[in-house]
């Protein structure tokens, strides 16, 4: 018979301590960002804000970049689960596009700072730049999918679908990052914008 786990002893699915804690850094360097922007927030700054000493942190984290690679971490990996559903999604095209616009839409809006943060800083940060350049790789391949499905040839030409792709990719992504910082609205207009573009691209409109 297996032994009954002790009276009390924490379930396995609890969040632990240390998990706690690096949440806490992060949505810390989160706020910063939006309040003060990268330049001039602080290891001091976060490690206030997170609740816990500057030395602590530093067991987390090695530097005010690190911190920001990992916030960028967990920013893209929703972005990336996002792009792999819409890889995937059984829908017709026309319907699949919309849906692709409506959550890049809602991932702006709720973290155009760590976003706007993460294409600023792709060069300087090299892991902030890995992380952003496998993720727009992620986006292409869907867009290139779905470009297929709605009958745009493959091939390496600049109407093939996968150039078309990442044309659309970095596209989107500029004109999200500006209209971010004008709010909900022209994030709308954007988004909007952006849906008509694609449509267009792949002659379903």
């Amino acid at each position: 018979m297996a032994a009954r786990p002790a009276e009390g002893r924490r379930r396995s699915d609890a969040p632990r301590k240390g998990d706690l804690r690096e949440q806490a850094i992060l949505d810390t360097a989160e706020a910063l960002l939006g309040e003060v922007g990268f330049e001039a927030m602080t290891v001091a700054d976060i490690a206030q804000g997170a609740g816990i000493s500057r030395g602590a942190l530093y067991f987390y984290f090695r530097s005010k970049q690190d911190v920001v690679a990992g916030l960028v971490a967990r920013t893209v990996a929703a972005l990336q689960r996002k792009s792999q559903d819409a890889a995937h999604d059984p829908a017709e095209p026309l319907e699949a596009i919309g849906t692709v616009m409506s959550r890049t839409s809602v991932l702006w809006q709720e973290h155009g700072v760590v976003m706007r943060a993460a294409t600023d800083l792709n060069r300087s940060v090299p892991e902030v730049g890995t992380l952003w350049s496998h993720t727009a790789e992620v986006f292409i391949e869907a867009i290139t999918r779905i470009l297929h499905r709605a009958g745009v040839p493959g091939g390496d030409g600049p109407d093939a679908a996968g150039s078309l792709a990442r044309a659309l990719c970095w596209m989107i992504e500029r004109t999200f990052y500006h209209a971010s910082q004008a709010g909900a609205d022209e994030l709308e207009r954007a988004s909007a914008t952006c849906l008509e573009i694609w449509l267009r691209t792949a002659r379903l409109v």
